[in-house]
């Protein structure tokens, strides 16, 4: 990425800027993740503390939704032939990176977006997220924003009461991944305040107590799966918990987890228990067997549907000019039904001794696997944690002392603070403990012998 020289807006610092002007779907995926996240021409100075994104024209491309969008910042001044001479190259890389095939009318007609904002909504509309949608969230983030502001629980309950119309299934997801990132990022009091706002929005509010309902539910209906299946779990004892399930909730989730165990012999038990019952008795298990046939044909349905996806998007994949690069692209929509498309593909092009077909296939498996592979950081946590003692520990890191880095110290940090939230970490955190104590001894005693 090239750098740029730049004086700093506040106190005027002679300062070197990493820029990036073009943001091409086409040959790079992650360029439309970056451009949103605003992570991209930051300056920082180090004598005043200031932050801020660096005023330099853009050029947006996504050739799928053949979208070429284009900035350039007011505050630059510049004469629109000016404006042109700097863009002209940008969008002139844009169309030399395309083959011949792919360059359509739309290159020759980018769209001028008057302000960042404006590009932004311009490309999530795109996406299918209006501007309506856009200032719903805005309205939420705001609200939330005055409740992790407001001291007292009071004053928070009542603005609650007042704002309850903008509590739903999106304001948690949002409340949710605000505290994901909170704590990625070490930020403990923030992700403590996240979660006291979540708990006063799940228990004074009508959604929140149907989401918490719900939740209790799953639970419910999932240990019982649990408890039944230690005990040997049979179509009959599925069937019981099925016929006692007291909610729709728990009823639902028991249909979901044993989909598989609701079968033609299953449905010949019920059956045979509808001839043996009468009244009320039969009329329930009647019900019943509607409902369960209704929720395994929606079940059926929405496999189907996905697997159909999955299908196609194995065939685009494989008929693209550079199918590792395609499977690079698509990685965000390569899911378990994905996976299980590709190893029976796989098999039937083995059966028929089809080499063409088995060498595009293993292109994909081979960029899934690499995706799939944890960091090597998240590797040597993994030997720190199980590692037993001192000695072994500081031989594993003296070992490995290149990636013991602030940022290395860091994610274990975070690592750590999580192990006292997460159920599935707790066993595993006085070893966590012992980890982050050795590694950031290790890192302090390396710093020491530098100084």
């Amino acid at each position: 990425m090239p750098q740029t020289r730049t004086n700093c807006p506040r106190c005027k610092t002679p300062l070197l800027v990493d820029v990036e002007q073009l943001f091409d779907l086409n040959a790079d995926p992650q360029a439309k993740n970056k451009l949103l996240s605003g992570s991209f021409n930051l300056i920082s100075c180090k004598n005043c503390g200031y932050q801020g994104l660096m005023s330099t024209p853009l050029v947006y491309h996504d050739p799928s939704k053949e979208l070429l969008l284009t900035y350039f910042p007011p505050e630059l001044g510049l004469p629109v032939n000016e404006q042109e001479r700097l863009i002209g190259p940008l969008i002139t890389q844009v169309v030399n990176r395309l083959p011949a095939e792919k360059r359509k009318a739309y290159l020759l007609r980018p769209q001028s977006m008057f302000t960042m904002q404006t590009m932004i909504e311009k490309i999530l509309e795109a996406d299918g997220i209006t501007k309506e949608m856009l200032d719903a969230q805005q309205k939420r983030l705001a609200f939330l924003q005055r409740l992790l502001s407001t001291r007292e629980a009071a004053d928070r309950a009542e603005i609650i009461k007042q704002e309850e119309a903008l509590v739903d299934e999106s304001l948690f997801s949002i409340l949710s991944r605000l505290g994901e990132s909170a704590m990625a990022q070490g930020d403990q009091q923030l992700a403590r305040s996240l979660a006291a706002v979540q708990q006063e929005l799940l228990s004074q509010t009508k959604i929140g107590q149907q989401l918490q309902s719900q939740s209790k539910e799953a639970e419910a209906a999932l240990k019982s799966l649990q408890e039944a299946s230690e005990k040997g779990l049979t179509r009959e004892k599925l069937l019981d918990l099925l016929v006692n399930a007291p909610t729709e909730t728990r009823l639902n989730t028991l249909v979901s987890l044993a989909r598989s165990g609701l079968d033609y012999a299953f449905f010949q038990i019920l059956s045979d228990r509808i001839n043996a019952a009468s009244g009320d008795d039969k009329q329930k298990l009647v019900e019943l067997r509607d409902k369960l046939l209704k929720l395994t044909s929606e079940i059926d349905k929405a496999t189907q549907q996905q697997q159909s996806e999955a299908r196609q998007l194995l065939e685009k994949i494989v008929s693209a000019p550079d199918i590792s690069q395609a499977a690079m692209e698509n990685m965000e929509s390569i899911n378990d039904f994905f996976m299980e498309i590709l190893q029976s593909e796989m098999q039937a092009a083995r059966q028929k001794a089809d080499l063409d077909r088995i060498g595009k296939l293993q292109k994909i498996v081979k960029v899934v696997e690499e995706a799939s592979a944890p960091p090597p950081e998240l590797e040597l946590i993994d030997k720190l944690v199980a590692t037993p003692d001192e000695a072994a520990r500081q031989k594993l890191l003296e070992d490995n002392a290149a990636m013991i880095t602030p940022e290395f110290i860091d994610l274990l940090n975070n690592l750590m603070m999580q192990s006292e939230t997460q159920e599935q970490l707790k066993e595993a955190r006085e070893q966590i403990e012992l980890a982050y104590s050795s590694a950031l001894r290790f890192s302090m005693q390396a710093n020491l012998k530098k100084m």
